[in-house]
């Protein structure tokens, strides 16, 4: 099978685990681990895969592991691969990017400068300057909470523009924005995916695409089940999978992610839960709490939507 995204609208379709880094117990990266998690979720019928985003501890990566962890990802599967390669420095991110795409990626992912909260003229000439250099699709990420800044609809606008443009992750929080981005881009080969699981079913139903998903780490099935039956338009049954996932997207946010899903990934026996400091493991009680909460979904295995 040879791994390509289509092309045009409709780019970025469906479900993307945003991906988790397997540890091992003393910090160093378990590549084995990694790659047969990225076969399970290929498995588990996801559309492609997000390595080195917020939820993979790209933050306490070293930029060699950081490619190094992409490039095994691309080995093991045969689904598209989006590359986190985004920095609050527009060199940095460009040589990540460049490094990246050399890697096999076959799409990037880039996070808005975090901390140094550029103008919107400056977003439009950090991403332009990526966009410029390295000829894969690319997805601008907005995520207020973590960098401070956000990325205006109107600039949203500017950058579809570019051919190499081609997706927004949406994790601000904001539909009304959302929904402005979907309609002022809706004559681009662009498109709108949810960075945020509860707010994946609101996204589709104004006109987003998928979602780069926590929780499909957890339930890839679900997931998918949820996503693909809302772009098919059966919003009923969306519904009902979104009221069945909803406990659990409220789990994986008990504490600062990726705390929660790595511990879920460990009771799932998928791998440990170790983090790289300056994260903690998950109190006691919040994990009693989430064993209960998988085990129910355990005891009740989704469904192919039809057969239900």
């Amino acid at each position: 099978m040879t791994r390509s995204l289509p092309t045009g609208a409709d780019t970025f379709a469906g479900v993307y685990p945003a991906m988790c880094t397997p540890f091992h117990d003393d910090g160093s990266i378990d590549y084995e681990t990694l790659r047969a998690d990225a076969q399970r979720l290929e498995a588990g019928g996801v559309d492609g895969l997000v390595p080195m985003g917020s939820t993979g501890e790209s933050a306490t990566v070293s930029h060699d592991e950081h490619i190094e962890v992409i490039e095994a990802v691309v080995d093991a599967v045969d689904v598209p691969v989006i590359g986190g390669s985004g920095s609050n420095n527009t060199q940095e991110a460009l040589e990540l990017s460049q490094r990246a795409a050399d890697a096999g990626a076959d799409a990037l992912l880039l996070i808005s400068p975090y901390y140094n909260k550029p103008e919107q003229r400056g977003f439009i000439e950090h991403y332009e300057t990526i966009a410029d250099a390295v000829d894969l699709p690319q997805i601008v990420y907005n995520v207020p909470s973590r960098t401070g800044q956000n990325i205006e609809p109107d600039t949203v606008a500017d950058l579809a523009t570019h051919p190499n443009i081609q997706g927004f992750k949406a994790a601000g929080g904001d539909l009304n924005q959302v929904s402005e981005i979907v309609e002022k881009t809706q004559d681009q080969e662009f498109d709108v995916l949810s960075g945020n699981d509860g707010e994946t079913l609101p996204i589709l139903s104004v006109g987003g695409t998928g979602c780069i998903s926590v929780a499909a780490n957890i339930e890839p099935e679900r997931m998918s089940d949820l996503v693909w039956a809302a772009l098919d338009g059966d919003f009923e049954h969306a519904r009902e999978r979104n009221h069945d996932l909803g406990p659990l997207f409220r789990a994986l946010f008990w504490e600062t992610n990726p705390i929660p899903v790595k511990a879920a990934m460990e009771i799932r026996g998928y791998s440990s839960g170790t983090l790289r400091p300056p994260l903690t493991e998950i109190t006691p009680a919040n994990r009693d709490r989430l064993e209960s909460l998988l085990a129910e979904y355990e005891a009740n295995p989704v469904e192919p939507r039809g057969e239900q």
